[in-house]
Formats: structure tokens, C-alpha cells, sequence
């Protein structure tokens, strides 16, 4: 018998793959399937002596992968920590006397060790910048004033303010986290900043508190204290307390908001703000899979307003999303449309039109980082590795003070031009190279493990040609499955597409030999790992594509590599009356 598996052999196995079983299968699937497999590549029914030793190694993968599965303990570790928890000596990750429940429990526990223990070691950055450009030059133009101005014939555009904030976290130890901010505005010239330092602790699973200390050369000192309290599994409660010091004295805050949830996607607040600005405003928030809805009622000093606002989110892989608002108080009235979508893996860009009384039309564009957890969610490993490193890009552009049908037309139509230019001309080749050279170095990393891969398909293939012989002449005899041919890889059907190279491999003999009583069945793993087959296009989208017989009637059936197959289907038939 032929030494144990290296470990290279141990990491590039899936399991369960090579058996073509369910992560379900019982342990009657199992054995079935490694008797299945025993008989096909037994080292005894082979006398050429390299076909022997291949099939001494295919045969001793197959005993360790159903060692592994068959046993509770081993396939327990083998499904929640992979082939790397078997490796470990003396079993020291957990003890073998535990039953599967305690050890996927135990596991779990130690992952979520790990995971604090790399949480302490980030900052979490999260920062805003904001650029207001006053490009009002364009449509409010006073000629008669200015015509005798050398230079007046362009218009002035100019960056009229700009505000940067940043903040950094620091977990202390599991409960406590240290929070260091600070901004800086500046507007026509004038400009402050300030710096803030909190520090939160989570008190329980129901809330936390959080305290808070300012400075900045505008305003004196702040100190705060922030609340959150879960009243019940549906209902929760924030306190924002707030003194601000200053020349004129000390300057109170109170902020409380009351929110329920009154379904499952349906959030009800209240929030009532005292001090600075004294309101209370209601709202009700229903966000979706699909989309997102808010209407808002505010009654306060100087501001009353009423507010509703929708979203709609495309199921696409741009996650393009379209919303529209409108708000009307006693400082005006104001619509607000645009779109966001998804120009990157890590970047989205959006642009929205402002049209209103008396401010006029601008547009804003910006570039939002990851969502942000709401101030009223309690801070969670989870909600930290959210917002990592989040930077958010805001450019608002004021167009006119006045309602000018041209302003926002071209507010409209100019960022749909200048993005579909952009995404055509810019960004859709750049992400292809992108893709084309982690592609590359994918393979160039694997290279070595998919020829040896390759050299085992193909080694398979060869043991299994007395089996799939014996297994055609029954199926013939009783006028059952036969395959006629199949091919495993990445298939471009897409004209568009038809630069990009066929890469498939011949999977006719092992399919066929998988056939048992008529029937082909494959489970939803992935069909690189079953034998002789093997990742022909590693990174890249793959599909079988299988022509059989069943009857004397011929079929054919495409499958994303993943899914689950059953041969024969009465769907898969192809019809030959034309």
C-alpha cells in the first residue's frame, strides 16, 4: 500500500467532492460511495505496474477522505476548521472525547478569540471629506456689470468650503473602545476645527454608554454622555446628554430617540432634541431587499419640515440604486433625485440633483465608503470590520440661486454623460485588466497544483476505462444512460465574448462511469474535486455540459458548476421534429 498523503495532497482535497457525496450524507451515502470507488481503483485489479502505483494513491485518498467523513469526531473538526485541524498532533485543539456538538461549539469559540485578538490590532478609520464648489458663474451671469472686466468671458468657478473629519478606534480590551476624532471647515476664507476623544464600554448585551470630551478653536469644550438601552427584543432607547462651554456661557444639549421595530423590515422613531436647535421629529423607516422608505414629520425651532423619500434597488452585480425625495418646511420646498452604483469592488459613486425654493439647483456628487452601523447599534466585531477604513467623498456643486429649466437639465444629463464615457472608456478596461492579472497570478500560484491535478485526472480516466466499458454494456443492453459526450470548463456563448478563449476538458469517461442503474447524480460541491476531473480555468466561471442517451433519445443539459445535476430529465430531451 502506498505511503500516506503528503500535505499538499491533504489542502488541495475536497472531501466530500471526491466521494460526490452531500455535506448531509448519511453514513449509509458514505460508505456507498467508497465501496464505489474501492472497487475502481483497488491496486489488486491492476497488474501493469503503473497503473498499479496510480491507482495505489488514487485509493489512499479516497480511504483517508472516508476515514475522515465517516467518523462524528473527525468529520466534526473536518467541517468547521478544514483539513488543517486534523493536522494538528495530540489533538490539541479540542479534546476527542467531546461529542461533534461540543467540538463545533469549541471551535467556534476559539474563531471568535482569534478574531478579538485581530480586532485589537485595528484602528478602524473612518473619514469624510467634503469639497463645495459655487459654479454659479455658469448660469447667473451679470454681462451688463462685468463686460468691460478683462477676463470676464470664462466663466469663475471656485471651491468656496471644504470640511475633513477623520476617527480612529482602539479596542482597549473586549468591552471597552477608545475613540479618537477630529475635523476641520473652512468656508470663504474662515475656517476652525476641533478634536474629540470618547470612550465606550458595552455593558451588556442590552447596551452601552459612551463618554465624550471636545475642544476646538470656534467652541469651548464639550463634554458628553451618550446611552443605549435595549427596552425589550423589539424596542430601544438613545440618550445623547451634552454641555458645551463657551463665552457666552454654558450651553446645554439633551437628544433622546425612542425607536421600535413594528415589523420585520419596518422601524419606527421618535426623537425628541432639546437646547441647540429644540425639535421633535417623527419618522418611519421600511428598508427592503428591493427598496427603502422614509417619511419624516419635524416640528421645531427654526425648523419644521415634512420629508418622505424612496429608493429602489436593483438586483444587479453594479448594485445600481435610484432614489427621489421631496421636503418642504417653512424654509422652502426641495427635490432631490440621482442614482448610485457600483464602479469597483470597494467603490461606489453617486450623483443627486437638488432643485428648490429659495436655493436654487445643485448637483452632488460623491463616492460613499462602506455603511456606516447606526449610532444606536451596539458595536460588534461584526459592525467594526463594516466600516474599515470607510472613506466618504462629498462634492456638492451649486449651480444657480434661481429655478433655471437649462440648470437642471444639464445637472441631469451631464453626470450620465460623463459616467457612461468614463465607465466605457476608463473604468470597465480597467477592471478587466484587474481581473485578467489576479487571474493571471491565480494561476501562475496554482500552476504547480493544477498539473498535478491534471496528471491525476488523467490517471483516473485510464483505471476507469475496464469499468466504464462494463458499465456501457449493461446500460446498452437495457436501453439505458449512455453518455455521449461531456465537457467540463468555461464555455463563451456570448458573441460579445468571442475573443476570450474556450477552456474545457473531456469529462465523457468519468461521467459514465459515476452512471449507476440508468441514473447520474452530482451534488451542489463544486466538479473539479470529483475523479477525474480537474480546474481547467481556475478563477473563472465553469459549466458541464453533458449530450447522453437515455432510450435511444438523445438529451443535452448545461450546469453552473455548484448546482446540483440528475441525469436523465425528461427537460434535458432534445426535440428533433425540426
Amino acid at each position: 500500500m502506498a505511503t500516506a498523503l503528503s500535505e499538499e495532497e491533504l489542502d488541495n482535497e475536497d472531501y466530500y467532492s471526491l466521494l460526490n457525496v452531500r455535506r448531509e450524507a448519511s453514513s449509509e451515502e458514505l460508505k456507498a460511495a467508497y465501496r464505489r470507488l474501492c472497487m475502481l481503483y483497488h491496486p489488486d485489479k491492476h497488474r501493469d505496474p503503473e497503473l498499479k502505483s496510480q491507482a495505489e494513491r488514487l485509493f489512499n485518498l479516497v480511504h483517508q477522505a472516508y476515514e475522515v467523513l465517516s467518523d462524528p469526531q473527525t468529520r466534526a473538526i473536518y467541517d468547521i476548521y478544514g483539513k488543517r485541524g486534523l493536522e494538528m498532533e495530540g489533538w490539541e485543539v479540542v479534546e476527542r472525547r467531546r461529542t461533534p456538538a461540543e467540538i463545533r461549539e469549541e471551535f467556534e469559540r476559539l474563531q471568535r478569540e482569534r478574531e478579538d485578538r485581530r480586532l485589537q490590532q485595528r484602528t478602524n478609520p473612518k473619514g469624510t471629506i467634503s469639497v463645495g464648489i459655487d459654479a454659479t458663474d455658469l448660469f447667473d451671469r451679470y454681462e451688463e456689470e462685468y463686460e468691460d472686466v478683462s477676463g470676464s468671458g470664462f466663466p469663475q468657478i471656485e471651491i468656496n468650503k471644504m470640511h475633513i473629519s477623520q476617527s480612529i478606534e482602539a479596542p482597549l480590551t473586549a468591552t471597552d473602545t477608545a475613540i479618537l476624532s477630529g475635523s476641520l471647515s473652512t468656508q470663504n476664507g474662515n475656517g476652525g476645527g476641533s478634536i474629540n476623544f470618547a470612550l465606550r464600554r458595552v455593558t451588556s448585551a442590552k447596551g452601552w454608554g459612551e463618554l465624550e470630551f471636545g475642544a476646538g478653536d470656534l467652541q469651548g469644550p464639550l463634554f458628553g454622555l451618550k446611552l443605549f438601552r435595549n427596552l425589550t427584543p423589539r424596542c430601544f432607547v438613545t440618550t445623547n446628554c451634552a454641555l458645551q462651554f463657551s463665552s457666552r456661557g454654558i450651553r446645554p444639549g439633551l437628544t433622546t430617540v425612542l425607536a421600535r421595530n413594528l415589523d420585520k423590515n419596518t422601524v419606527g422613531y421618535l426623537q425628541w432634541r432639546w437646547g441647540i436647535q429644540s425639535a421633535m421629529n417623527t419618522s418611519i423607516v421600511r428598508d427592503t431587499k428591493t427598496s427603502h422608505f422614509t417619511v419624516a414629520l419635524q416640528l421645531g425651532i427654526p425648523h419644521s419640515f415634512a420629508l418622505i423619500s424612496y429608493q429602489h434597488k436593483f438586483q444587479d452585480d453594479d448594485q445600481t440604486r435610484v432614489k427621489g425625495s421631496l421636503k418642504a418646511g417653512f424654509f422652502g420646498t426641495v427635490v432631490e433625485y440621482g442614482a448610485e452604483r457600483k464602479i469597483s469592488r470597494h467603490s461606489v459613486l453617486g450623483a443627486a440633483v437638488s432643485v428648490g425654493v429659495p436655493q436654487g439647483v445643485s448637483l452632488k456628487v460623491n463616492r460613499p465608503g462602506p455603511c456606516a452601523a447606526p449610532e444606536n447599534s451596539k458595536p460588534t466585531p461584526a459592525t467594526r470590520l463594516l466600516n474599515r477604513a470607510s472613506q466618504t467623498y462629498f462634492f456638492p456643486i451649486h449651480l444657480t440661486d434661481q429655478l433655471l429649466p437649462s440648470a437642471v437639465f444639464y445637472a441631469t444629463v451631464g453626470p450620465l454623460v460623463v459616467y457612461f464615457a468614463l465607465h466605457r472608456l476608463v473604468i470597465k478596461p480597467y477592471l478587466r485588466a484587474q481581473k485578467e492579472k489576479e487571474l493571471e497570478k491565480q494561476r501562475e500560484s496554482t500552476a504547480t497544483d493544477i498539473l498535478q491535478k491534471k496528471q491525476e485526472a488523467e490517471a483516473a480516466v485510464r483505471l476507469m476505462q475496464e469499468s466504464v466499458r462494463r458499465i456501457i454494456e449493461a446500460e446498452e443492453s437495457r436501453m439505458g444512460l449512455i453518455i455521449v459526450n461531456a465537457w467540463y470548463g468555461k464555455f463563451v456563448n456570448d458573441k460579445s465574448k468571442k475573443s476570450e478563449k474556450v477552456k474545457v476538458i473531456d469529462v465523457t469517461v468519468p461521467l459514465q462511469c459515476l452512471v449507476k442503474d440508468s441514473k447520474l447524480i452530482l451534488t451542489e460541491a463544486s466538479k473539479a474535486g470529483l475523479p477525474g476531473f480537474y480546474d481547467p480555468c481556475v478563477g473563472e466561471e465553469k459549466n458541464l455540459k453533458v449530450l447522453y442517451q437515455f432510450r435511444g433519445v438523445l438529451h443535452q443539459v448545461m450546469a453552473p458548476d455548484g448546482e446540483a445535476l440528475r441525469i436523465p430529465k425528461q427537460s434535458h430531451r432534445i426535440d428533433t421534429d425540426g
